[in-house]
């Protein structure tokens, strides 16, 4: 009966074993896996890693040659579109200059009117009674300011005409090419109240600049009747108007 039963037992541990190996096999592809893992660390293992290497440098060098090519391409299509728009900006920059140049009404083309770039014409009206009126023609080719009012000396005269207050204007008159401004003379009293009467023969009209009793450049010399002007020392001027009939008052 013992030994009957001792056959069960050592079936068991035959059934057994197979296990065991298993387990065994399992350990042994952990050994190998950890010896696998310790060969790369210890540096065996990194020319395995060169050939990762040079793929990825493979990789990347089409990559690299594909680059420059786009970015080539598209820096050249950049660079050709900035040089367009910077030509084109240019141009247009000049162009404006330029017509900023041409235009009579640029602040920095503005000039003063004086003898050298207006016609200066005067002429005796018969109303109102003995006033003369100065007209200024505007000749050049920028606009002129017609600054203050006209300071007019006749023949050799001493003394400077005074100008009426009440007529200055509330802006600078700017004349622009072939545009006309005007001044009035009151050149003697109607009840004979002036002094010191005299007949000019030849007027000499001085421009002021900027600022009050400046020069202005160039002076005119407008022709005169040939009977001359009578005057006396109610001789006064207005200052620069837009209009004859604002210079003359009526």
């Amino acid at each position: 009966m013992s030994a009957f039963r001792s056959t069960p037992a050592t079936s068991t541990s035959r059934a057994t074993l197979p296990r065991a190996g298993r387990r065994l096999g399992g350990a042994a592809a952990l050994a190998l896996a950890a010896l696998a893992l310790t060969a790369c660390q210890d540096g065996k293992g990194l020319q395995d890693e060169g050939a990762a290497t040079f793929s990825d440098s493979a990789v990347a060098t089409p990559s690299a040659t594909a680059t420059p090519g786009a970015g080539s391409g598209s820096a050249s299509g950049s660079a050709t579109k900035t040089g367009s728009a910077t030509k084109s900006g240019g141009a247009k920059a000049t162009g404006g200059d330029a017509k900023g140049s041409s235009d009579p009404s640029a602040e920095g083309d503005r000039v003063t009117c004086n003898g050298s770039n207006t016609a200066v014409t005067v002429q005796t009206v018969s109303r109102p009674l003995n006033h003369m009126l100065i007209t200024v023609k505007n000749t050049g080719k920028k606009n002129c300011d017609l600054t203050y009012y006209p300071v007019l000396r006749f023949d050799e005269m001493q003394w400077a005409p005074a100008a009426r207050k009440d007529t200055q204007p509330q802006a600078v008159v700017t004349l622009a090419p072939g545009q006309s401004g005007y001044a009035g003379a009151l050149l003697s009293a109607a009840d004979g109240s002036g002094e010191g009467g005299v007949t000019g023969h030849r007027l000499t009209i001085a421009f002021q600049g900027r600022t009050p009793h400046s020069d202005g450049g160039a002076s005119a010399v407008p022709s005169l009747p040939a009977a001359g002007v009578y005057y006396d020392s109610s001789l006064t001027v207005t200052y620069w108007q837009q209009s004859a009939s604002d210079a003359l008052g009526s």
